[in-house]
């Protein structure tokens, strides 16, 4: 038998990797394309994984005194016109809305009228508006900080898109804040950042690497961008979140002003925040194999099947009695502070019920047949593990051992992957390495060879440029865990005092 045939999905990461990441999304059934370009429709099941994240990450948003609220959809074209280099960022990218109705033209065809006196931007982020909402409830050093989070979608006119890494339209939460001091401002934009670097490596179980962006590839219009940087499996980084400091760009130009103890008017120190839906093509990514998605279990849509066999009629009773009873108790077990998902799948379809549930990554598959009704057990499979490696476990057993189960899938799964991340980052310091590096060994194939490089640089806008056009190769992020060293530019061979990420990326 092949290796193709032994596998659910087709190519294998091997074969083609973003072909292989396109068949996982489908296989898994989170999402699909939309009748509108770019655009993509989330599933019951991706879009049960998206509830979970934004569920704690919520929560732990709400823990540092941040609420919740909502902002316009559209944003007047003069708002973005106030911060130019923020509008200039983001001006190829924006959907815009230049009438308020339709009329019938030639044909019956429909077409637009109403012409609207001032075009309308359908929200690429939403600085601008939000700030417009702050320069009004903001009047005194009493009223800060101002600490406010949305959940939303927003729109970004992409040329070339791929389901969850980069759409036209996404779900993602914008968090901004106001606050009566620079240090306060830049206290916040590392206080989010760090709950960025939890949410990844505990909920999601992607390693991640914390950093500052370079000038020219921080946030349009801030100060100091940070993000945090993951590896995939093709070795090319994904950034799968950024905090933004930005000074007092946006509160000068929104009129952001309070009066301080001192009764000075001073302009607000901001910062906003985000991460997106691409977290769940970054999950895929990181830890999806051959046979499918393997979910982490803390955002996992649901954590057990049951899959009860219905072989003989006069079975079917007892066995789905058996199966209804074990699904009630587990759903009372409480898994870090939320019941169980339990499913159950009593679809009689032979081993194709098995391996849907594979390709969807739920963390357990349990089996109850006869057999293990007559030894009050179940029979149990580790969505991490072979699927050859499923073992017969006592009920009780396992209603005792379920949630250690589930931590363990968990840390296995950041284990597993930041081990990985680890063997593909590499030191280098000659120029020629560092090109042959990222320099593909068969230009056909395309073969991605490399990782995350750790290099120096001088710090000069035009090595970076070079960098990039020449090898396709950006800087991820100067690391935060980097410590001074003496050294040399990758490419002018000026000297460095510390060595930045290199990668190839999404």
């Amino acid at each position: 038998m092949s290796k193709q045939e032994q596998t659910a999905i087709s190519p294998t990461r091997t074969e083609n990797y973003p072909e292989w990441y396109q068949q996982v999304i489908r296989a898994s059934e989170m999402a699909e394309l939309s009748p509108v370009r770019g655009c993509m429709v989330i599933k019951p099941w991706g879009y049960g994984l998206w509830e979970n994240i934004q569920r704690q990450l919520d929560d732990m948003f709400k823990a540092t005194g941040v609420k919740n609220a909502y902002f316009p959809l559209f944003i007047p074209i003069s708002f973005l016109e106030k911060e130019a280099e923020h509008v200039e960022g983001f001006a190829k990218e924006c959907a815009v809305v230049t009438h308020h109705k339709l009329e019938k033209g030639e044909g019956g065809r429909l077409v637009p009228a109403g012409r609207l006196n001032e075009p309308l931007i359908v929200r690429p982020t939403s600085e601008t508006i939000i700030g417009d909402a702050f320069s009004k409830w903001i009047r005194s050093y009493r009223d800060l900080p101002m600490l406010i989070n949305q959940w939303a979608n927003v729109v970004r006119w992409e040329m070339r898109t791929r389901i969850f890494l980069r759409t036209s339209e996404f779900l993602w939460q914008e968090g901004h804040t106001v606050h009566a001091t620079k240090q306060e401002a830049i206290d916040r934009t590392f206080m989010m950042l760090e709950v960025y670097r939890k949410m990844a490596e505990e909920l999601l179980a992607i390693p991640v690497i914390t950093g500052e962006k370079t000038e020219s590839e921080k946030f349009p219009g801030a100060e100091v961008t940070t993000c945090i940087e993951a590896m995939m499996q093709d070795k090319k980084a994904l950034q799968a979140g950024t905090s933004h400091f930005l000074g007092q760009n946006f509160a000068r130009a929104s009129g952001i002003r309070f009066q301080s103890a001192e009764e000075k008017e001073e302009f607000g120190w901001t910062t906003s925040w985000g991460a997106s839906t691409r977290l769940i093509g970054g999950l895929v990514m990181t830890h999806g194999d051959d046979n499918g998605i393997i979910l982490p279990p803390r955002v996992a849509t649901a954590h057990i099947v049951l899959l009860p066999i219905l072989k003989k009629a006069k079975e079917t009773e007892s066995v789905m009695t058996y199966t209804q009873d074990l699904a009630d108790r587990l759903r009372q077990i409480h898994y870090h502070g939320a019941p169980l998902r339990v499913e159950i799948d009593a679809r009689n379809i032979g081993g194709t019920r098995n391996w849907d549930w594979i390709k969807k990554g739920i963390p357990l598959r349990v089996e109850i047949g006869p057999k293990d009704i007559a030894s009050n057990a179940v029979f149990l499979a580790r969505r991490d593990m072979d699927r050859k490696q499923s073992r017969s476990v006592t009920k009780d057993r396992f209603f005792e051992e379920v949630t250690d189960i589930l931590d363990d899938i968990q840390k296995k799964l950041f284990e597993r992957a930041l081990t990985f991340r680890e063997e593909n980052t590499h030191y280098i310091d000659a120029a020629d390495a560092f090109d042959a590096f990222f320099t593909p060994k068969n230009s056909e194939k395309q073969e991605i060879h490399g990782g995350f490089v750790r290099a120096h640089w001088c710090g000069g806008r035009d090595c970076e440029e070079a960098i990039k056009n020449r090898l396709n190769v950006t800087i991820r992020c100067i690391p935060f865990d980097g410590e001074e060293e003496a050294g040399t530019c990758i490419e002018c061979a000026k000297a460095s005092r510390k060595r930045v990420v290199f990668a190839k990326a999404y």
